[in-house]
């Protein structure tokens, strides 16, 4: 049986997108494949692949001097992504920037959870021939519709009333998210909540960080911030809401979107060239403030619209479903691993 060595720290840090898909990718791999796969987490033994999910300095210096593994590199970010999530100093953004791209070019093969970040990777000088495309999956087990009496007492909770339109946002409190965004339209629409469910997750090194420290400090009433929630109650927050906004300006593809899939909540979405390819029909747009206000109040007048975006949103939840993602890493792995017998012989 092939092992796979699992190596991240994507879990130390609460609040970010790329913890969730870590978790929620190796659960996948134990659970649909452990027939054929061994999986273990930063271990120090030698495996046939190390998949690693992060760039961590101590997984470059194991990926350098590790001669038997094929070495998977999961593409989470890349130095274009980093604008308006972190403020660095420029030498070191630099350095940052470069050592981002050398981390990818240790590794045999990546993977990237949007094809159009493929060639953004090739312009890099990453080979397009080691560049795969595997989507991000959440689990339906963990992210599902609630009944009534469940969301009613879970509004009662973050103090929302029963009959509130609810816009959530999901995401670290950054510039790029479009907090500022989130918060003019919640002062266009004072008859609906707006909530906004993270927090700084890298503290004050988040790109904007005092100007979005006044906002959370004092949002217009009609908007909350939950601060970083445990993921185990996110399922509570997605059936709370009637709508998810997410005004990003950058994403590769955001585990909120899928974990709101999961719900059957209606998403709306910045109009993102890089959304087009693995989004389409599953989504509501906008490119403005003006838009975006336009789509918010008609889902929240028009039964039969709000009633269609919902159906938009399950049907993405369907395309993206277990067995379909489960298959590509099973290919995946599978070439990996003969690779590394091989490799090996």
């Amino acid at each position: 049986m092939k092992i796979i060595n699992m190596l991240s720290s994507a879990d130390k840090v609460k609040g970010q997108g790329v913890g969730s898909a870590y978790l929620e990718q190796v659960a996948l791999v134990e659970n649909g494949l452990k027939n054929q796969f061994e999986v273990k987490i930063n271990s120090n033994k030698k495996g046939d692949i190390n998949h690693y999910h992060t760039i961590d300095l101590k997984h470059y210096i194991k990926a350098i001097t590790s001669k038997k593994p094929v070495n998977l590199g999961y593409v989470h970010f890349l130095p274009e992504t980093i604008d308006g999530s972190l403020k660095l100093p420029k030498p070191f953004r630099k350095v940052f920037d470069s050592y981002i791209i050398s981390f990818y070019k240790k590794m045999d093969y990546l993977v990237t959870v949007n094809p159009y970040f493929i060639d953004l990777l090739e312009a890099h000088g990453l080979d397009r021939s080691k560049i795969n495309y595997i989507p991000n999956y959440v689990s339906s087990e963990k992210f599902h519709p609630l009944d009534k009496n469940t969301i009613r007492k879970g509004k009662e909770r973050f103090q929302i009333y029963d009959h509130d339109f609810v816009i959530l946002g999901v995401g670290q409190v950054q510039t790029r998210k479009g907090v500022m965004d989130f918060i003019d339209l919640a002062k266009k629409n004072p008859d609906k909540t707006f909530v906004w469910a993270g927090g700084f997750s890298f503290g004050a090194i988040t790109d904007g960080y005092q100007e979005l420290k006044e906002v959370i400090n004092n949002p217009p009433n009609n908007v909350k911030f939950t601060g970083i929630i445990d993921r185990k109650d996110m399922n509570l927050i997605y059936n709370i809401a009637d709508v998810l906004f997410m005004p990003s300006y950058s994403e590769l593809f955001p585990m909120a979107i899928l974990e709101a899939m999961s719900v059957g909540t209606p998403i709306l979405l910045r109009d993102l060239d890089i959304y087009h390819a693995i989004l389409d029909g599953y989504y509501l747009k906008g490119d403005c403030l003006n838009s975006f206000n336009t789509v918010i109040n008609q889902l929240s007048y028009d039964k039969n619209y709000y009633e269609e975006a919902t159906e938009m949103s399950r049907a993405g939840s369907i395309f993206y479903s277990k067995d379909h993602v489960l298959e590509q890493w099973h290919d995946l792995y599978n070439q990996l691993g003969t690779e590394s017998r091989v490799s090996n012989e």
